[in-house]
Order: structure tokens, then C-alpha cells, then sequence
């Protein structure tokens, strides 16, 4: 594996560590900002790297779009925490698009492991769209599901902690 290949897989540890703690422990709490900071810097390094790695194809591709549209969600994620805008449902946009980014990062993590196993790497496109498609739609669904509770628990959490 190149320098650039171990760099990548690193910034991906680290996010995939970060990441969860900062979707499993409490919100808003100086542990959440601090991982969510180290989220954030792994996350936008990972794409970085990313966009230099060119062993699959050859040229930019669907891996690298993939790239790209992580950036765009992880601004979409945290324009809202430093604006507070829109007013009144920038936590939930925070929230939607932090976690969406965690959710890909899980997915591509996935299919990154599936693609390769021995008896898949013959699917190649088929097994990444696959285990992709299944890791974002369990995502979405738990994330919609659990989103409501965090986000009033937030909320609420915030506004007593001010008074």
C-alpha cells in the first residue's frame, strides 16, 4: 500500500472512531464538540486524500463524486452550527447532515470490506452498490427514527443549561 493509500486509511480510522463516539455519547457536550472537531478534520482529510487516489480507474470517477458529495454534506453540516441559521431548525440540520456523513463514511467503510473478500471480488460494482444501498437505507431509517428524541433532548438540555 502506498504513503498515500495509508494516509487515506488512517483519516478513515480516526472518523470511523470519532464518529461514533460523537453519535453514541451525549449531544452538545464539550466531548461531543471535541470529537466532532476530530470528526470533521479526519473526515475532510479523508476526502482530500481521497481525490488523489487513482489506482481503480485510472481517472476521476464515481469514487472520487463520492468524495465531493461528502464535502458538500459535511459543510451542509456545519454552515448551520456556525451561522445558527436557519433559525430555529439549525440543530436539526446539523444533525441531518453530520450524521448522513457518518452514515457514508460506514458505508464505504463497508463495501471497502466486502469488495474485497475473495468470494465477492468478482461483483465488484454489483457488491459496493450493494452493501452501500443497505448501510445508507439502515442509516436513514435509524437516523429518522432516533432524530425527533435527540434532537427535543438537545434542545431542552440547551435551554437549561443557559438559564
Amino acid at each position: 500500500m502506498s504513503t498515500l493509500g495509508i494516509t487515506h486509511m488512517v483519516f478513515g480510522l480516526v472518523a470511523l472512531l470519532s464518529g461514533a463516539g460523537v453519535v453514541f455519547l451525549k449531544k452538545g457536550t464539550r466531548w461531543h464538540r471535541t470529537l466532532g472537531h476530530l470528526f470533521l478534520t479526519s473526515m475532510l482529510s479523508l476526502n482530500a486524500t481521497a481525490l488523489f487516489i487513482y489506482n481503480l480507474f485510472g481517472q476521476f470517477g464515481v469514487f472520487h463524486w463520492l468524495a465531493v458529495s461528502s464535502l458538500i454534506t459535511l459543510i451542509a453540516g456545519i454552515v448551520p452550527v456556525l451561522t445558527r441559521r436557519p433559525k430555529g431548525r439549525w440543530l436539526e440540520q446539523h444533525a441531518i447532515f453530520m450524521n448522513f456523513a457518518y452514515i457514508g463514511l460506514v458505508a464505504a467503510t463497508s463495501a471497502e470490506i466486502t469488495s474485497r473478500l475473495p468470494v465477492l471480488k468478482e461483483n465488484f460494482g454489483f457488491v459496493v452498490g450493494l452493501t452501500s444501498a443497505l448501510i445508507v437505507g439502515i442509516g436513514a431509517a435509524l437516523l429518522f427514527r432516533n432524530l425527533p428524541n435527540n434532537i427535543r433532548r438537545t434542545r431542552s438540555q440547551s435551554q437549561h443549561s443557559s438559564k
